[in-house]
This record gives structure tokens, C-alpha cells and sequence, in this order.
């Protein structure tokens, strides 16, 4: 049965709305991503012929899978199906995205494998606007205009006004270079992002640690990077990049508490020997354990243990009295030869 896929916003407009890549897509099915985006792609065409079946031979799934992928979207809210009498879809009504109620004001982490931004660098919400007259007057200089080229080239896109904006309020108001700007997109990308929402979070982050050259840049991201890859490697994660809370927990191991990676893999070790398996929780209990019996090197933490497994040893047992309940009384003495005496007597 063919489907009638229109719009409630009546805008007509193709684009991927921003607030659907930010919010939904990265914690969605790739399939259904594909799917919404298909949809999305059909809006450009009144005419274009559009069923279940017919969307299963596309994406080579089957019709169950079609529908799944309709029926999460729906969930979400960025569309409405409608039914017939015998329940088979007869309708899609696209929704326009919003931000989700869950989401705080502040930037989103990315997933990805760089320094997490502590809460206060990560409100770009609130970061102070370039003027049209600044931002049209930096636009005009050679070295602003081979910058956006450049970020452009790395971006694989033509730069929007937010891309723009955002680039040039890094440069002029966090007091970030040309360089710096170039190789903090590089970073990004190569870390699998190509969010301006992304390098704006890492850009604040940066700022918030004093970091004003390409050398300084590259020196924390290699150090924070090891890091990185130490825990996973204890934990024996392979095949991904940690998530935002993992990065959080690394972060707080390593800027809070000061830890050395091998303290912190140290943990990551015992974790593992304890439950069996990688928990960034039950290894922060570790570490919180540790920071507050004053670890500052691994030599501290193996008198931890020996103390700890001297007091598991038993008690040694108490001097007690040797008598039973068969001999617990005074004993007496016989003299057996005058018994023996007094029984001759008798007979």
C-alpha cells in the first residue's frame, strides 16, 4: 500500500535540521538513521512512490525492520504515523526536531577520545556574541579568509554562518591563533567529529587550560590520549572510543585526583580481578579509596595491601584449659595394692 509522506511545518525545506544531528542521531541505530534521512531526502518529491515493502528492498531489511525503524521515530518525536482501518501505514507526517527536554543548556560532549571539558568551559550557551561589524571586519582580513578555507577543507563542507561565527569567536575572543584554530579542527576530525558544537566544546576546554600554542596542544592531547588508551587496554576494551562519562571518570582520575597512569591502571587491574569485567565505577571507588589514604605512588599502594592482608589473619588461638567434660573434675588417687589387701580380707 503506498504511504503519503508530508510535512506539519509546510516548509518544504530538505536540509538535515541541526537539533536531529545533535540530539538524535549519535545515540540512534545507524539504520534508522538512514531511514529517517531517506524520508527526509523524499520530502523534495510529492510524486516519489513510498511503501514499507518498497523501503525494505532499498535498504535491503526486511518490512519488520521498516516498521521498528518508523515506530522509534515516532517515539521520539520527530513523526507521526497514520494508520487504516487494518492498522497497515497509510501515512508519515514529519516533525520538525526540537531539543530534547533532557538535554541541559550546555554544550553535549562528544563521544569521542579527547579531554572532557569541566561543566563551567562547556556553556557556550552563554559565550558573548561577535557584533556584525566584527565579524564582517575580521571576515575581510587574508589570514581570517585562508582560515576558513582551510577549515572548510577539513570540514568536507562550505561554512554556514554558525561555523563561521563560532571559528571567529574562537580567534577573537579566546585568543586562539591561526595555527592554533587549524590544528584544533585537525584534532577534531581525526577524532571522528566534524561538530563546530564539538570543536567549540574542545576550543573552551583548551582556553580553560591556558593553552595558547600547537606545541602545548599537541603535548596534552598525546598526554590525555595515553592515558586513554592505557585504561581501555586494562579494562580490555578494544574496537571503540570511550563515552562522554568514561572521559569524565579519566578526567577526574587524572586532573582531580593527580593519579599517574600507572596508579590509575593500577585500579584498572584490580577491577577486573575483583568483578570480572570493565566498570569505570567500581575502579573510581578504588582510586576515591586511595586518594583519601593519601596514594602518591604505586609503592603506597602495595603497603595498602600488605596492611590489608595482615589484618585477614586469624587470631592466634588463646592458651585454654586441657580438660574435657570427661576429666573436668579433681582426680583421685588410688592405692591399688591396699585395695587389692582389703578385698582379700573380706573373701
Amino acid at each position: 500500500m503506498a504511504i503519503r509522506l508530508h510535512s506539519s511545518s509546510g516548509s518544504g525545506t530538505t536540509c538535515v535540521p541541526n537539533a536531529f544531528i545533535d540530539y538524535y542521531m549519535p545515540s540512534s541505530n545507524g539504520e534508522f538513521v538512514k531511514i529517517y534521512l531517506y524520508l527526509l531526502r523524499c520530502l523534495e518529491h510529492g510524486d516519489r512512490d513510498l511503501s514499507v515493502s518498497a523501503l525494505a528492498d532499498l535498504f535491503n531489511n526486511t518490512e519488520k525492520d521498516i516498521c521498528r525503524a518508523l515506530k522509534y521515530w515516532e517515539k521520539q518525536g520527530l513523526l507521526v504515523l497514520e494508520a487504516g482501518p487494518d492498522r497497515t501505514i497509510t501515512g508519515i507526517c514529519m516533525k520538525t526536531p526540537s531539543v530534547p527536554a533532557s538535554v541541559p543548556a550546555a554544550v553535549p560532549e562528544a563521544e569521542s577520545s579527547t579531554p572532557a571539558p569541566s561543566p563551567a568551559s562547556a556553556r557556550s550557551s552563554g559565550r558573548k556574541n561577535l557584533s556584525r561589524e566584527r565579524l564582517e571586519e575580521l571576515q575581510q582580513q587574508e589570514n581570517i579568509q585562508q582560515l576558513l578555507f582551510i577549515v572548510e577543507q577539513y570540514l568536507g563542507r562550505t561554512l554556514g554562518s554558525t561555523h563561521i561565527n563560532t571559528i571567529l569567536y574562537i580567534y577573537d575572543e579566546l585568543h586562539f591563533s591561526s595555527e592554533l584554530i587549524e590544528y584544533l579542527v585537525e584534532y577534531c576530525v581525526s577524532r571522528g567529529s566534524k561538530s563546530i558544537r564539538y570543536i567549540e566544546t574542545v576550543a573552551l576546554a583548551w582556553h580553560e587550560e591556558h593553552i595558547t600554542t600547537v606545541e602545548q596542544a599537541q603535548e596534552i592531547t598525546s598526554q590525555y590520549n595515553k592515558y586513554v588508551f592505557s585504561v581501555l587496554k586494562s579494562f580490555g576494551i578494544k574496537g571503540r572510543n570511550p563515552v562522554a562519562s568514561e572521559l569524565a571518570y579519566i578526567k577526574k582520575w587524572t586532573s582531580e585526583y593527580g593519579f599517574t597512569i600507572e596508579i590509575i591502571t593500577q585500579a584498572c587491574e584490580k577491577t577486573m580481578l575483583q568483578i570480572h569485567q570493565p566498570s569505570f565505577e567500581y575502579a573510581d571507588k578504588i582510586l576515591s579509596s586511595w586518594k583519601k589514604q593519601g596514594v602518591k605512588h604505586p609503592s603506597d599502594i602495595q603497603k595498602l595491601d600488605e596492611s590489608y592482608q595482615q589484618s585477614r589473619k586469624p587470631a592466634a588461638p588463646k592458651a585454654s584449659d586441657t580438660r574435657n567434660k570427661f576429666n573436668n573434675f579433681d582426680q583421685r588417687t588410688y592405692d591399688f595394692k591396699d585395695l587389692e589387701r582389703r578385698l582379700l580380707n573380706i573373701q
